[in-house]
């Protein structure tokens, strides 16, 4: 765009082209300028007559426009019609219709805005009011019609505004059924392509709905009268015809199609480009034509077409030229088929191809108004000056028209304008405004300086720099002090703004937007930051508590690092309560003693400066209410009382409404009955009483929770008797036997008796005979027989209440009949149709009503299969039961058996049961497909061979005619293989197949078939048998993994304490693979665990220190091994010692001690002996070695001199001693021994070391020096344990 502006005009005088274009970008409204309409009404403007007429027009401006309005092309005075209103600093007018008709102000209108700077236009709106008018009224006479005959209902609605939507109905509002046959045609009228004796009837309504009105109006039912002539004598005919209209007069044959709608062979369309193109083809014919559609010489537009109204119709949306051309409509049915060509011809109103758009030029500039439009046919092109046109406008040197254009060159100060652009055909107009305003201002960053835009990762970034100038300023955009080119990574849009689609941590940065002209630059700074999003990780949850107890929301978050969200809590989106009760944690919201005002709506917002998470729930506080209190009784009447009460606390749930029960201590003590119920505002209620009760009241409040606890009861009210008040109600009359009838009724409760000494009148008399009533008074009872009866007579019925004190109200009078007896006729012309193997027909003449004695309630229809036609059956099926209720006469049977016979008879029935039945009629049903073959198996022969055999089908439903036997492969990813397919004989069960791949799986399908085709099929699956050289294999050396089968690769194995885990490849199907294992040189059968479709097994529970044989096989359906690995031997380690910590142990404490107390006793007895002589020569030897470990023993701790550190107490460097104090027996192997010669050191009698202390140590050093230090007495004793 900005390339564009900068484009000059080749040759003579240096012109600019295109001057200041001004699409998104706003001139700053502190600069004068001219008006520009910124919303107005549409063009075409349907007003509903009972509101007021509102048309818009705003503009705006500098200074502001004024406004005015034209009115059927003459000025249109506001000031001097008091129903219109223009609304202040608007252009909008407000028309007030009531008292006036809507009529008197249709017309075209214009707006005008205008200032000192020009004029702009609003379109011609053209103002028309809606309108439904009423059907004129005709008498519809009868259509008769031939059977088979093709019809036309013209429905013809009277013409609204906008037009009205058609459809059609029955009495019952139903719409009628569509199909193909019967359709509604574009125009609304109802097409038969050939009708049927069902067409038959009095009800065809076609309603009118106009839908800016929302008003329905109906024509007058038409009735259709099929005929069947060839079955109607001459006589029949001409009294059916008498007076209704005969549609067709030609014999009602099959025929080929002919067109209906459009007649002939050809017919032209015309649609306007951009709109919706229906095409419309309805054909006559018997049968129902098939209808389909082709473009000659073309295809129809992908994507935008559609048929309707069962293919009869064609719907292209969004019409363009080149949808022009011949459409070809084929009827066809079995006798021919014909065609129908209909041209489309495309037209267009007028369309922008460049609109005017407002020029901004600076003095001495010079630019060009564009205005191109096109349409079909091709528009005429005007221009007006603030809405002047242009020839009769004052003559301006600086302007001139080329081709259309206006060229403006050398503008001076003050020539600003408005233009308008008229583009019109006979199809529409396009009004354009565009507005030349001469200023100079150099350029303006709009978009404020070092503005920091933030946005989230992955979200579009939108860098502004919004500008202004006159001349117009050249944008240039820089990152990091690069060039920015429009390409893939940004786009730079027409209002120079800069977007990033995808935001990404790399597009952060500095940015530089630079606007220039000829009267300067301006520059501008964009810092970008991207961000990772908020998000709170869950979502609150609905929190329902109990008063007094705690309630916590969770609230945590997930944010960008450099962003720090805040946490807000909102309850009923206002902030929390000032409350101890309520703690705000990190993440959280915790109330504590939750109470009734606690209740609410409950949000947590995590936001940060660039965006925000949130999510609320709901607390909600529950308790039922306390019962009210303080009942009194007031305005004590004879047949009322007024109750009030105190309402209790409604426990943080208001009340929705008082309950109020009463008991009748007289009739039902103990029981309490629902009385009334009052608002939860209520504290009192008006109760109406009967007659003869004893009442006591109570009251029950409700809440959201549930109800209170009843109250305490008032006191006892008691009410004087007096006569019934009412009837007794669901009096019915129910014939029981053909010559009685019973009469029954609901008894009137106590309450209802309104006194002592309740009885029942009960009376009766033949309807329409003039006989008086017959009457009897009855007692604690609800019904009466009446006998003597004539059968299925009507009868009028009273029941009346009665007690001491008088007669109830007068009973409505109850129709009934007496009881019904059998039907003594069987239905007659008993005809059946088979219409396929399934299907059959059945019709009847109805019997005479005077037949049935009593109420018909249709006919039975009794069918059973005797026999099939193929096979003699071993006896006939139990026969089936249809129920046509009312009047019919005839139905479909269906779930017949196919190539079998049938018996079938009718009865009718009425509430007494079936009457005779009629004679049985014998049908047989033709050939259908037959049922499935029955035990369909693959067995496998040899290496290469199968062998399928199966059973013949249960249902052969006709003659078989054979067997088609297809069959493929299986891969080991159960991919299936080429397909093979046999045709087989019928009295062929089993075939033998060869030259198949072996060691391999096949799927095998199999249809048995009759002259009417396949039936269905039934599958297997078989293995051919593997090679047995794939499976022998030479003895390998022990603890080797014997090779596998070529369908089992390697086998490994892991072994710990009690289990084993095997693992392996397998190339084959795994759905029948076994782990197998036995104890080794055992005579154990083998252990079987199936693998269930892995290739890893864990065995469990084998015994420690066993060994075992494991093996991984392959079996087919019939349990055979077909694959196999070689025998793998494994050994389960033996079972370890679990250490103890026998430190704790009290034996061990006790040994311990004694062993220590022996020490110390063997110590003293060495001490003793020491200090008597040189005996012994320890003492000698270890001065010798000068053992820096070897100490004297130190008296004030107690602990051996020679074997003890003297420094820091720390343990003795050859000791392991755990830190828990545990000593283990491995932990150390010195003992008090080891300091002999050999390995058998013992004391003497005398206490006396046996061999040489020196000589075990020269040994530890000599192997190896692992340790020079002595070891620790607590090793010592460990070599007593």
């Amino acid at each position: 765009m900005d390339r564009k502006r900068s484009c000059m005009l080749c040759g003579g005088a240096v012109m600019l082209l295109l001057g200041h274009m001004i699409n998104a970008l706003e001139v700053p409204l502190d600069l004068p300028q001219p008006p520009t309409i910124t919303h107005q009404s549409p063009k075409d403007y349907i007003i509903d007559p009972r509101e007021n007429i509102i048309i818009h027009c705003e503009a705006k401006g500098k200074p502001h426009p004024s406004f005015s309005w034209t009115r059927n092309g003459i000025h249109f005075d506001v000031e001097k019609d008091s129903k219109v209103i223009l609304k202040p600093n608007s252009g909008t007018l407000v028309i007030d219709i009531s008292g006036e008709k809507a009529e008197a102000y249709e017309g075209v209108y214009q707006c005008i805005a205008r200032n000192e700077h020009g004029s702009a236009l609003s379109n011609n709106i053209v103002i028309r009011q809606s309108r439904s008018p009423l059907w004129s009224k005709e008498k519809i006479e009868p259509i008769t019609v031939q059977r088979g005959m093709s019809l036309v209902l013209q429905c013809r609605p009277p013409a609204g505004l906008p037009p009205p939507i058609i459809f059609w109905m029955d009495n019952n509002f139903q719409r009628l059924p569509q199909n193909s046959r019967v359709s509604q045609a574009l125009n609304g009228d109802l097409y038969f392509s050939n009708v049927l004796m069902d067409d038959n009837r009095n009800d065809y309504i076609c309603y009118a709905r106009f839908p800016h009105t929302q008003t329905i109006q109906q024509k007058q039912p038409i009735t259709v009268n099929v005929l069947d002539i060839e079955a109607m004598n001459d006589t029949v005919l001409a009294a059916f015809l008498n007076g209704s209209d005969f549609w067709g007069d030609s014999p009602s044959g099959e025929r080929a199609p002919t067109f209906m709608q459009p007649p002939g062979m050809h017919s032209t369309s015309m649609v306007l480009k951009g709109d919706a193109l229906q095409l419309e083809c309805i054909a006559d014919g018997l049968p129902t034509p098939d209808i389909s559609w082709s473009k000659v010489n073309g295809d129809l537009p992908s994507g935008r077409f559609s048929f309707h109204s069962f293919q009869k119709t064609l719907k292209i949306t969004e019409v363009t030229e080149a949808d022009g051309g011949d459409y070809r409509c084929l009827a066809k049915n079995r006798l021919g088929s014909n065609h129908h060509i209909i041209t489309v011809v495309v037209r267009a109103a007028p369309f922008w191809i460049s609109a005017p758009q407002n020029l901004i030029l600076a003095p001495k500039e010079s630019g060009m108004l564009t205005c191109r439009a096109d349409g079909n046919p091709k528009p005429t092109v005007t221009w007006s000056v603030n809405g002047i046109p242009i020839e009769n406008s004052h003559k301006d040197p600086s302007r001139k028209i080329e081709n259309g254009n206006i060229i403006l060159s050398d503008v001076q100060t003050g020539s600003s304008a408005v233009y308008q652009c008229n583009a019109s055909n006979e199809y529409g107009y396009l009004l354009g405004n565009a507005f030349v305003s001469i200023l100079a201002e150099p350029p303006r960053v709009l978009t404020p300086p070092n503005h920091v835009y933030s946005v989230i990762t992955n979200s579009r970034a939108l860098l502004d720099c919004a500008s202004f100038g006159s001349p117009l300023p050249k944008i240039t955009w820089f990152k990091d002090g690069q060039s920015i080119v429009d390409g893939d990574l940004y786009i730079i849009h027409k209002n120079n703004t800069l977007e990033i689609n995808v935001a990404r941590p790399v597009n952060s940065g500095k940015y530089t937007c630079i606007a220039s002209n000829s009267l300067g630059n301006k520059e501008n700074h964009i810092y970008l930051e991207v961000k990772e999003p908020t998000r709170i990780l869950r979502q609150l949850g609905y929190k329902v508590v109990q008063r007094n107890s705690m309630a916590v929301f969770e609230c945590k978050v997930k944010h960008d690092p450099t962003l720090f969200p805040s946490m807000i809590w909102l309850k009923d989106n206002m902030e929390l309560p000032d409350d101890s009760r309520f703690e705000v944690g990190s993440d959280s919201l915790t109330i504590h003693d939750v109470g009734e005002d606690d209740e609410g709506n409950y949000t947590c917002i995590r936001n940060t400066t660039l965006d925000q998470d949130s999510a609320s729930a709901m607390l909600t506080v529950v308790e039922q209410p306390d019962p009210p209190t303080d009942l009194e009784l007031t305005d004590q009447r004879e047949h009322s009382v007024q109750l009030t009460w105190t309402p209790g606390d409604e426990n943080n749930s208001p009340i929705q409404l008082f309950l109020i029960q009463y008991e009748d201590s007289l009739h039902e003590p103990g029981v309490w009955v629902n009385m009334t119920e009052v608002s939860g505002t209520s504290t009192t209620a008006h109760l109406e009483l009967s007659p003869y009760v004893y009442y006591s009241f109570r009251v029950l409040a409700l809440n959201e929770v549930g109800l209170s606890e009843p109250s305490a009861p008032s006191r006892q009210y008691r009410t004087n008797p007096a006569q019934p008040e009412v009837s007794p109600s669901e009096v019915e009359v129910i014939g029981t036997s053909p010559d009685s009838m019973t009469i029954t009724w609901r008894e009137l409760t106590g309450l209802e008796s309104n006194g002592p000494g309740l009885q029942y009148k009960v009376s009766w008399r033949q309807e329409d005979v003039d006989q008086q009533w017959t009457s009897l008074t009855l007692a604690n009872v609800s019904l009466y027989v009446v006998t003597g009866t004539p059968t299925f007579t009507p009868y009028e019925v009273t029941v009346q209440a009665v007690n001491d004190y008088g007669p109830g109200p007068r009973p409505e009078v109850v129709l009934g009949y007496s009881g019904e007896d059998l039907p003594t006729v069987a239905p007659e012309n008993v005809k059946v149709s088979v219409q396929n193997g399934t299907v059959a027909e059945v019709s009847w003449d109805a019997v005479p009503l005077s037949t049935v004695q009593g109420r018909l309630n249709g006919y039975k229809v009794s069918y059973w299969k005797m026999r099939s036609l193929h096979k003699q059956d071993p006896e006939p099926e139990k026969p089936q039961e249809l129920i046509f209720h009312g009047n019919e006469t005839e139905g479909l049977l269906f779930g017949l058996h196919p190539y079998s016979q049938y018996t079938l008879n009718i009865r009718a029935f009425n509430g007494k049961g079936d009457g005779p039945t009629s004679s049985n009629q014998i049908f047989e049903t033709p050939e259908g497909v037959p049922g499935p073959p029955a035990d369909l198996k693959v067995q496998n022969l040899n290496l290469d061979s199968l062998v399928v055999k199966w059973v013949p089908p249960v249902e052969y439903n006709g003659h078989l005619t054979g067997y088609l036997l297809k069959y493929q492969p299986i891969n080991t990813t159960d991919e299936l293989g080429p397909l093979k397919e046999l045709l087989l004989a019928a009295n062929e069960t089993s075939i033998t197949l060869d030259n198949l791949k072996h060691s391999t799986r096949y799927k095998f399908y199999l249809n048995a078939k009759t002259i009417k085709g396949s039936g269905p099929t039934v599958t297997e699956e078989g293995v051919t048998i593997m090679d047995e050289a794939l499976i022998r294999h030479p003895a390998v050396e022990a603890g080797k993994v014997p090779p596998a089968g070529r369908m089992f690769g390697s086998v490994n194995s892991s072994v710990e304490e009690d289990h084993a885990v095997i693992s392996w490849e397998y190339l084959g199907p795994d759905r029948n693979v076994y782990v197998e294992y036995v104890v080794d040189n055992s005579k154990e059968p083998w252990k079987t665990e199936f693998v269930n479709g892995t290739r890893t097994y864990q065995i469990r529970g084998l015994k420690p220190g066993m060994s075992y044989r494991v093996r991984v096989v392959a079996k087919d359906h019939s349990d055979a091994t077909v694959h196999s690995t070689e025998e793998l031997l494994i050994t389960v380690p033996a079972m370890t010692s679990k250490q103890v910590d026998i430190a704790t142990q009290g034996w061990f404490i006790g040994l311990m001690c004694a062993i220590a107390l022996l020490i110390l006793v063997l110590l003293i007895v060495c001490f003793i002996k020491r200090n008597k002589g040189g005996k012994y020569p320890v003492k000698e030897k270890e001065d010798a070695h000068q053992d820096p470990e070897i100490q004297p023993m130190k008296e004030d701790d107690g602990t051996f001199g020679e074997y003890s550190d003297t420094e820091d107490h720390k343990p003795l460097k050859g000791s392991r001693t755990p830190s828990n104090g545990t000593v283990k027996k491995d932990d150390s192997d010195d003992s008090l021994v080891d300091y002999g010669e050999g390995g058998d050191g013992q004391f003497n009698e005398d206490g006396s070391f046996i061999g040489q202390y020196s000589g075990k140590k020269e040994k530890d050093t000599a192997e190896g020096n692992e340790s020079s230090e002595a070891p620790s007495p607590v090793n010592a004793m460990n070599s007593f344990v």
